[in-house]
């Protein structure tokens, strides 16, 4: 009897922490208010690190980013500078639906990928092909962005497989002219 009280309490935990986990609703009044299609238009740049599952720092980059709209179709080119000397591109492919939805595509994507906008945040949702050491993992991706003002936006990505969060990435996008550049 004494593993069913246990596990009854895990259950009980469990469910409490999922019910206070934050939801994109919980922004719908805050400001300003994130418009992706005004925010990821022009050149802006952006620093960032990744840390894996026991917040090591494992890498740290800068991006440049170049967005252009045609209507509500959007492409986003960005040029990674690893610190380690790797370089490496996207492309996304956006387009802009209603009600403050997104979908995308890229190149390293699998599938779509599908955000929603409130308030001053953003949730954008795919699954990415990551190369590691020669191989092509797939990890699934909650990216999270804040926009702070007119010039600078957070981002918050957490990398998972199988459910379990491995690594989380941290971006700062600043286009404030300027634009400076990674190199």
């Amino acid at each position: 009897m004494r593993w069913h009280y246990k596990f009854c309490g895990l259950v009980v935990a469990i469910l409490l922490l999922s019910s206070c986990t934050t939801q994109l609703k919980d922004y719908q009044t805050t400001s300003p208010t994130l418009d992706i299609k005004q925010f990821f238009s022009g050149k802006l740049i952006a620093w960032g690190m990744v840390q894996d599952y026991t917040d090591n720092v494992t890498r740290r980059f800068c991006v440049e980013i170049d967005g252009q709209w045609q209507g509500d179709n959007g492409l986003l080119k960005e040029v990674f500078y690893f610190a380690d000397g790797e370089v490496s591109y996207r492309n996304w492919q956006l387009k802009k639906l209603k009600q403050g939805r997104y979908q995308g595509s890229a190149e390293d994507v699998v599938g779509e990928a599908f955000g929603q906008q409130e308030g001053f945040a953003f949730q954008w949702q795919y699954d990415l092909l990551v190369p590691i050491d020669g191989e092509t993992i797939q990890f699934s991706l909650d990216d999270w962005m804040y926009q702070v003002d007119e010039y600078r936006l957070f981002n918050r990505t957490k990398m998972a497989k199988f459910g379990v969060t491995l690594a989380e990435i941290t971006l700062f996008f600043d286009k404030e002219m300027p634009v400076k550049t990674c190199r």
